[in-house]
């Protein structure tokens, strides 16, 4: 199979989130199975940088307000291909993928990622010319590429398409009168279609558009077709879902995350051993100006956004500090919950520490380190934190919805609690501090959390099943197939 992923991060060369995590390792999963599959990127700034030489492939045609631009291709060490949207007006500038670097999307986001879309569909088409590949599968990642299903249905083509959705919440809304700008039909602006309460909606293009719908989360692709998680977007979620067009699929974790040999741990552990886990934990708390302490350390390693739920842990964390429990948090986000961590750990300096920023050493650092790791979202469509945590030793104490569900064990692995309230996470953590006290049990638990697998390559064949659904051949691998007919889509088709 010939494969075409569209993503707007890759975390080889920029990352904002989770999914430049999934587009740099599923591509490689599904390499290793036999996917001839290629990734299509923007070519902002730190790509540039990162990728060295850049050969120029193909010329790509604009359309309405959407100007041409060139394909280039790399490749990446281990023989990955990626083509790069060369678009300098659009791309090159500096901040995160989506931003400049204060506060604040780029106003002309449209386009960007329009340029993008067109780029794929252009690709999957067979019609760049200068480029003898042509993909039999289009993979679109999120809203940023959404436009490209649309643009295949709007010129005719028949290309089978799988939409993958990271987080319906980013759904890319423009106001309507950017139609004709971004070359979109006039009759497509309508509730089957584009149109999302009088706006204009990318994800919604890419759902509507697409053949196949995934999510990152068994759990979660049964979330959104409610209306509290939704995000306005149930009604086509449920109509997906009940045609069996709608997946869960798990993410992996990726195996640089093992704490016998990673190097960004200057001391190493595993289940067998924990020695270096203690040390480092000793080693954390002296870097971070935290008292000795024998106590348990809760470890938070998140964006700082609403959907995180860390204002119910500066509820909860004077209880916890008294009971001899310490925190080391890192993160980066929302103005308004950096004040409040910051404030949080001013009060507490020798017992509760906050790194505004992000650092990948210290992420691992502070997992490898943490007997617990506190995830109270609101909603959490896979994370990989507390798959991460686990494969570290660290006990996640989450809510229980989307992938923090289907992948901790509650009181094995792990602590769930499912109302999204303080006093929800207080009841987990008090749940968390009695099987501290209790070292068996503990340990117990802790050696389970760091046995499991998370493994990229079961994600790997059920994409593979699906892609092979689409396009209409045989699915050799059974077991995935399976995993495919028991996935919330059945649930929900026998429901409706």
């Amino acid at each position: 199979m010939k494969v075409l992923f569209v993503t707007s991060e890759f975390a080889d060369f920029t990352k904002a989130g989770g999914l430049g995590e999934v587009a740099a390792s599923l591509p490689r999963a599904l390499k290793r199975g036999g996917t001839d599959i290629r990734i299509l990127l923007p070519a902002y700034p730190e790509v540039i940088a990162k990728a060295g030489t850049i050969s120029i492939i193909a010329s790509l045609p604009g359309r309405a307000e959407i100007e041409p631009c060139f394909l280039g291709e790399v490749r990446t060490p281990d023989g990955l291909i990626l083509y790069l949207v060369l678009a300098p007006s659009l791309y090159q500038r500096g901040g995160t993928p989506y931003g400049g670097p204060h506060a604040g999307d780029w106003p002309d986001n449209d386009l960007r990622f329009a340029r993008l879309a067109l780029a794929a569909a252009e690709i999957a088409k067979g019609q760049c010319a200068g480029l003898a590949w042509k993909p039999n599968l289009l993979h679109v990642n999120d809203w940023p590429g959404g436009l490209a299903p649309a643009y295949l249905r709007w010129d005719g083509a028949s290309l089978p398409t799988v939409f993958t959705i990271h987080n319906i919440a980013y759904q890319g809304v423009f106001n309507r009168d950017r139609l004709h700008g971004l070359g979109i039909p006039e009759a497509a602006f309508h509730m089957h279609g584009v149109e999302f309460y009088n706006r204009l909606s990318f994800l919604k293009a890419g759902v509507f558009y697409s053949d196949e719908v995934t999510t990152v989360s068994p759990t979660y692709a049964r979330e959104i077709t409610t209306e509290a998680l939704g995000w306005g977007l149930h009604g086509l979620m449920q109509t997906i879902a009940a045609d069996g067009r709608l997946v869960g699929i798990l993410n992996g974790l990726d195996d640089s995350w093992d704490p016998s040999s990673d190097p960004q741990l200057p001391d190493h552990f595993d289940s067998q051993d924990l020695s270096g886990k203690r040390a480092l934990a000793n080693l954390v708390r002296t870097g971070l100006c935290l008292k000795p302490s024998d106590g348990p350390l809760f470890g938070i390693v998140s964006r700082l956004v609403h959907q995180k739920g860390l204002d119910m842990v500066s509820d909860v964390a004077e209880a916890i500090v008294q009971q001899g429990g310490q925190f080391a948090i890192l993160g980066l986000g929302d103005p308004q919950t950096e004040l409040l961590l910051g404030r949080l750990a001013r009060g507490q300096h020798d017992h509760i520490a906050f790194l505004n920023g992000f650092n990948e050493a210290m992420a691992r650092r502070i997992l490898g380190a943490s007997d617990f790791c506190l995830m109270p979202s609101r909603f959490e469509p896979c994370g990989l934190v507390q798959m991460q945590a686990q494969r570290y030793g660290a006990l996640p104490i989450a809510r229980a919805t989307g992938g923090l569900a289907d992948t901790i064990e509650d009181d094995a692995t792990g602590f769930l609690f499912t109302e999204c309230s303080a006093a929800g996470l207080h009841a987990a953590c008090q749940r968390a501090l009695r099987a501290y006290g209790d070292p068996v049990v503990f340990e117990n638990m802790r050696r389970a959390a760091m046995c499991r697998r998370f493994s990229w390559s079961t994600a790997a064949e059920q994409y593979e099943a699906l892609y092979r659904r689409s396009i209409g051949r045989p699915v050799s691998d059974t077991a995935a197939l399976q995993r495919l007919r028991h996935s919330p889509s059945s649930e929900l088709r026998a429901v409706a």
